[in-house]
């Protein structure tokens, strides 16, 4: 609890610098309707979200579909929310297209959009409170060939190919290797649906295809430990293993050696800024159109540190 109060701690200072503080009408309630509820990502982001509710004297409903493929049930949550008339909504969108014509809806009604986590093709969001996905892709590209000595072969597990996150997170890294390391090649690109069996299983599949891969990056939570579970599995030893997210399963396989290393959002930021937005739109304050929430490398050699240990997930 002491690193997540920290965390909040450092957003509400980020809030209180970017003019945080409005005030709010009674009995307001803001819907966040996210990706998901099973990683720990999703959990640290709702925590985020209520700390700002509390804060600020709103409630919060946050809801999300059961796993991360189910673009229906978003939008049928999303649905369901614009029924109520708030005078907000955050939404992280699982497809950046399939959401448009419900958002149009909601503009329609006066009712603010705040994009959290992924954004979409539209300038209708008054603003989205994310991680620069690029950078910190690029990132755990630089930390891979690092690692590679600048050469060798590589493949990408990826949540998804539909959502804002996983088309930047798997640019940004390949793009990264394409312009900088042109020794390096990456092999393959798969898709797990941020579901850890399937990342495991595809995992598996291509260490067969490729007996001398030198390293692998799973775009976010549940592709990582797909991709550990999957090495673990394979007995293959020597492979540099790079994920994004920071969960506790995450955080062992680096305690352990089985991971090189991850990015760590700052997910309770992410749910914070969020409200944070959304009640500042509410009042018509001007917002950036990006709220960058920030991004970090974390390793064995630094994931006791106090800063990281603020923004890792559980």
């Amino acid at each position: 609890m002491l690193k997540r109060r920290s965390l909040i701690a450092s957003s509400l200072a980020l809030a209180m610098a970017m003019g945080a503080g409005p005030a709010m009408a009674d009995d307001v309630t803001i819907p966040l309707v996210s990706k998901g509820f099973q990683h720990e990502f999703w959990q640290a982001v709702r925590a985020g979200a209520e700390q700002a509710g509390a804060e600020f004297g709103v409630g919060i409903e946050f809801v999300g579909p059961d796993d991360e493929s189910q673009v229906d049930r978003q939008i049928d949550m999303l649905s369901a929310a614009l029924a109520n008339e708030p005078p907000a909504i955050g939404f992280a969108a699982l497809d950046t297209q399939a959401a448009i014509p419900l958002l149009r809806e909601a503009q329609d009604k006066g009712i603010h959009i705040v994009a959290f986590d992924s954004g979409v093709d539209s300038d209708i969001p008054v603003t989205t409170a994310t991680t620069d996905n690029v950078a910190a892709a690029a990132l755990a590209a630089d930390r891979m060939a690092e690692l590679l000595g600048g050469s060798g072969t590589v493949a990408v597990v990826a949540h998804d190919q539909v959502s804002a996150t996983g088309v930047d997170r798997r640019d940004g890294f390949v793009n990264r290797l394409a312009e900088q390391y042109p020794d390096i090649e990456v092999v393959t690109i798969q898709y797990g649906g941020g579901d850890h069996l399937t990342s495991t299983e595809i995992t598996r599949a291509i260490l067969t295809a490729n007996p001398d891969l030198g390293g692998i990056f799973g775009t976010n939570e549940g592709s990582a430990i797909g991709v550990v579970n999957g090495v673990r599995e394979a007995g293959r030893e020597g492979l540099v293993i790079i994920g994004y997210d920071s969960g506790a399963a995450q955080q062992d396989a680096i305690r352990e050696g089985l991971m090189a290393g991850a990015i760590t959002q700052n997910p309770v930021g992410i749910g914070f800024e969020t409200v944070r937005a959304a009640l500042a739109a509410m009042n018509g304050e001007d917002l950036p159109e990006i709220i960058d929430t920030g991004f970090f490398w974390y390793d064995a050699d630094n994931i006791d540190d106090e800063e990281i240990q603020a923004v890792l997930y559980n």
